[in-house]
This record gives structure tokens, sequence and C-alpha cells, in this order.
């Protein structure tokens, strides 16, 4: 099965990285051209056009980082519509909106095509070694049709129903790793206020009932200064206002997320889009005037579990 992959981004490019890891064909295209060049220099080949990689390809992913430039990539005069023809997938492994997922769904169904939203979940670290968690919405024809290809790039895959039942999911986990991140903050934050030794915190949390793998990965980038955690407060924005536009539809009146909201508004216009996301801790350390710092932890999340080939997740009756 021949591939093309657009957007290589973060986590894009280790996506792309484990299918070349595996000796799939591969072709990639970034607005970013010299992004691409570790991967052509493993094998993989430029694509010169979104519309002549879905006409030469049997599967087409896109990773970008909002449904706005994904929709620019499919709608486009050389777009990825413009080359789909019978049985040819689209996967769409943005972290998107289901309803335009579904909007452009629509869109490759009526020239032949197999939709799929198949976002990531696990952390760049994971998306590297092709550990990370795949959730699938679409046919469920298609998704055994590509499953051996997900297999390559993560090891649980979940098949959660129909197309954009998978972007539901996603915004959803990104919305409690969300809070989980913002509550770490507080809570390192004012055991360090209360006299606490920081070291002996983390391993508090982590052999407790408050330890989630949030604090296993992010907590050590946080303490040790770097806050590198492959993802920004912009993209923190756009997911967790993806949650809530979910609520708003749905009638739910969320409490917890508005707040989740403003207090990312709040750290973008302090430290900028693109600081990362786990610098969110900043906002207490400037009110506190102290630093959130401890000797011992990694400047990156490292992923040492040994890669494994993926297998379906399925769920019981």
């Amino acid at each position: 099965m021949k591939i093309g992959f657009i957007g290589l981004g973060n986590v894009g490019r280790k996506l792309a990285g484990s299918l070349l890891r595996n000796g799939l064909d591969l072709t990639v295209r970034d607005l970013k051209p010299e992004i691409a060049g570790p991967l052509m220099d493993q094998g993989a080949k430029w694509g010169e056009s979104p519309r002549s990689m879905m006409e030469d390809s049997d599967m087409l992913i896109t990773c970008l980082p909002n449904p706005d430039v994904s929709a620019m990539v499919m709608e486009d005069d050389d777009g990825i519509l413009k080359g789909i023809s019978d049985g040819k997938v689209w996967a769409e492994m943005s972290t998107t909106d289901e309803m335009e997922v579904k909007r452009l769904g629509k869109l490759v169904k009526k020239f032949g095509g197999e939709p799929v939203d198949c976002p990531v979940s696990g952390g760049c670290h994971r998306a590297a070694t092709g550990n990370i968690s795949i959730f699938v919405g679409g046919e469920r024809s298609t998704f055994e049709k590509i499953l051996p290809i997900l297999k390559f790039m993560g090891r649980s895959i979940l098949h959660t129903g129909e197309l954009g039942s998978a972007s539901t999911l996603k915004v959803m986990t990104n919305f409690l790793a969300t809070a989980n991140l913002v509550s770490l903050c507080e809570a390192l934050t004012t055991a360090k206020m209360s006299g606490m030794d920081l070291k002996t915190t983390y391993e508090a949390i982590r052999i407790s009932s408050g330890n989630s793998f949030v604090h296993e990965t992010e907590s050590q980038v946080i303490l040790n200064g770097s806050r590198d955690i492959n993802f920004t407060m912009d993209l923190v924005l756009k997911d967790i206002s993806l949650f809530q536009t979910i609520a708003d539809r749905a009638g739910v009146p969320l409490e917890l997320s508005p707040i989740l909201i403003d207090i990312f508004k709040d750290g973008e216009r302090r430290y900028g889009s693109r600081e990362w996301s786990s610098n969110i801790v900043r906002r207490l350390e400037d009110a506190c005037k102290t630093k959130i710092l401890a000797p011992g932890f990694p400047d990156q999340m490292v992923d040492n579990e040994p890669e494994e080939k993926g297998k379906e997740v399925v769920v019981g009756n």
C-alpha cells in the first residue's frame, strides 16, 4: 500500500518516521520542505501537491494544526479532493472538530473515497516509538482495511464508531489531560510554598491515588525547568475550545472547562502562543515569586518501552 503523509509537525514527523522505519512506501509534504529532509534521507519521497499525492497513494494521511488548515489542504484547487477516486482512503490524524471532519468526509465519499478520523493520544515521545494510542472513527470495513498500517504507528488502536467519533473522544481526553496539568501545577506550587521538598512531593504523588500519566511525564519536565512537552499553549487552547464547543452543542453546562480556557488564554497573553503548554505553571511561579524546580529530572520525555506492533483494543459487550 502506498502512503502519503501531509503535515510534519511535532507529532506528524514522528508518525511518518514510524512508517518509514517499518518499510512502508511513503511520500511526504509540509509547508516547510526542510522539515522533510531527514525523512527523505531515510527513503521518503517528496509530494508535489496534495492532489498528486492523493492520486499516487492508496491512503493519504493529514496531520495538521487546526481545522482551517485541513479544509484548505482538502479543498484548494490542487487539494486532496481533486485527487480522490474509488477506494482511496483519507485519514485525518489532526485534532479537529467532529462536525468539520464529517463535512469533509461527505465530500470524500462523493468522489468514491473512504474517510476516517484517527487522532493519536499519548504524547510526542510515544509517537516517536510507535507506542502511541490511536482512535479511529469511520466505517468498520475501512478500519479493517487500514489497520495493518495503523499498527506500525500505534500500539493501542480503538475503533470508536462512526466518522467524527474519534475526534470527539480525542478532544475529551485532551481536556482531561489539561485539567490534570493545571491541578498538578497548583499542587506542586502549594507544596513548594508550604516548605515541602519537591522531589519528595513528586514521589508522594506518583505512589498515591493522585498519580496519573500526566504527572509521570509532564511533572518531570516542569521540575527540570525545560518545560519541553513538545506541545504548545495555542494547541491546548484549540483542543479545549473544541471540547467546549461539543459540550455547548450538547447543552452541557460545563463549569471547569471555561476556567481552563481562561487560564490558557491568560498564559498565551503572558508568555506567547508558542510557549510550551507545561509552562502554564509560570502563572503561579510569578504570583508566588518562586520557581517550581528540583534536581534529577529529565529535560525531555523519553519513551523507554520497546516498540511493539500495534493491536486493536476491543470493547467488551
